[in-house]
């Protein structure tokens, strides 16, 4: 049960790296050269309402990942309410989970972020067709062992035949 629920939390985590790295890369030209490091309290009150999942953790976090969660906040407004809803929902998850299981989800996203547009844009429609289930299938799959080939360790080489004993 407990993997289940890890499970489900870093699915959530990988689609909240996806949106985060689109927010992201719509504003990296945006980005001032020296990022400023805010205190909680020197967000406009819009944006704080927007991060205040993460409040907790703000002065834990460096300028640059300020940065983002702030560009997403000025995003925010712009996004349906079915999106702000995940977003929220997003946050949250993330504030919750223990230093190693974010670094696991950084590492996801950065392999993400390192393959070529075709599998980029294959594991998007994965994503996609994952999350058009059912809530009730998607809660079933959770639930699943992953695929036997994700978790099995790699078969040893096959070794040559020995040969046979010489005969006297």
């Amino acid at each position: 049960m407990a993997e289940a629920r890890i499970r489900r939390r870093l699915i959530r985590i990988l689609a909240f790296s996806l949106a985060l790295a689109a927010v992201v890369a719509e504003s990296a030209f945006a980005q001032p050269v020296a990022l400023r490091s805010p205190a909680w309290s020197e967000l406009p009150a819009g944006e704080r309402q927007i991060l205040a999942p993460i409040a907790p953790e703000w002065d834990k976090l460096d300028a640059q990942r300020k940065q983002k969660w702030r560009f997403l906040a000025q995003r925010y407004p712009k996004m349906t309410a079915d999106e702000q809803q995940r977003i929220q929902q997003q946050m949250s998850a993330w504030v919750q989970l223990s230093p190693q299981q974010r670094a696991v989800a950084r590492e996801q996203y950065k392999t993400l972020n390192q393959l070529p547009p075709e599998q980029k844009q294959a594991v998007r429609q994965k994503w996609e067709k994952y999350q058009s289930l059912p809530p009730e299938t998607r809660h079933d799959l959770a639930l699943q062992p992953p695929p036997a080939a994700a978790t099995r360790a790699p078969r040893p080489a096959p070794q040559p035949p020995s040969a046979p004993p010489a005969s006297k």
